[in-house]
């Protein structure tokens, strides 16, 4: 499909359309590999995202947002499993918020594997981790592995809902992009920080505190 007012170089792919969707799939993940930007949806938002170990490729999602590294970038997973090679340790309490909240919208702040070579702006030696609810963006984080993924938007806009937002505010910066249809309620996840004695409500989203306490069993320091 053609993209109105997009360089020829970017690619459109309707996921209504099987066999569309197959060749987005194949599509996002070449561009992933080759450290390009690609936008697809997820159960909150659109998502702006790139390989995560490609440090060039997260200045270049910083860039196309235009913000800095004061605002690091997110990770997104395709698995429960995938964080254990991705942080020093998982206690027990993002287990639990992981069985009840993933794939879904609670992201979890923990201390990085000090091996791993990547650079998503100035986290402190921490990382923000999720699993989306979408199967279009769980196929090509399945695909690819890790993803650094922000909302696809530029600073001081709203977050795009469908893929028409992301062309119009993102266009010229991103080689592929895979249109899921609306997103749902623009609710943003609930962030928990864990790398302190108890869980910490960084944002409240759909997930309440409330909600966070009765699974984790902690009292939890709020905004």
């Amino acid at each position: 499909m053609s993209v109105p007012n997009a360089a020829p170089s970017q690619q459109l792919f309707d996921c209504s359309n099987p066999a569309e969707r197959e060749r987005g799939l194949s599509a996002a993940a070449r561009a992933v590999r080759g450290g390009e930007l690609v936008v697809m949806p997820t159960d909150t938002v659109y998502g702006l995202g790139c390989d995560a170990f490609n440090g060039t490729a997260v200045r270049g999602l910083l860039a196309a947002k235009r913000r800095g590294p004061d605002m690091p970038v997110g990770v997104l997973v395709g698995s429960w499993h995938t964080i254990d090679g991705l942080v020093t340790s998982v206690p027990q309490s993002a287990r639990s918020l992981i069985e009840a909240f993933w794939p879904g919208e609670v992201s979890l702040v923990l201390e990085h594997a000090p091996s791993l070579a990547w650079d998503l702006g100035s986290t402190h030696g921490t990382v923000m981790l999720r699993m989306p609810l979408h199967p279009v963006a769980l196929e090509v984080l399945r695909e690819v592995g890790p993803m650094a993924v922000s909302s696809a938007n530029t600073s001081g806009n709203p977050p795009a809902s469908n893929v028409s937002e992301a062309i119009t505010q993102l266009a010229g910066s991103v080689g592929v992009y895979l249109d899921g249809g609306p997103s749902g309620d623009p609710v943003a996840s609930t962030i928990v920080d864990l790398t302190g004695v108890r869980p910490r409500l960084l944002r409240v989203g759909s997930v309440t505190a409330e909600q966070v306490e009765e699974v984790t069993g902690q009292e939890v320091d709020r905004p």
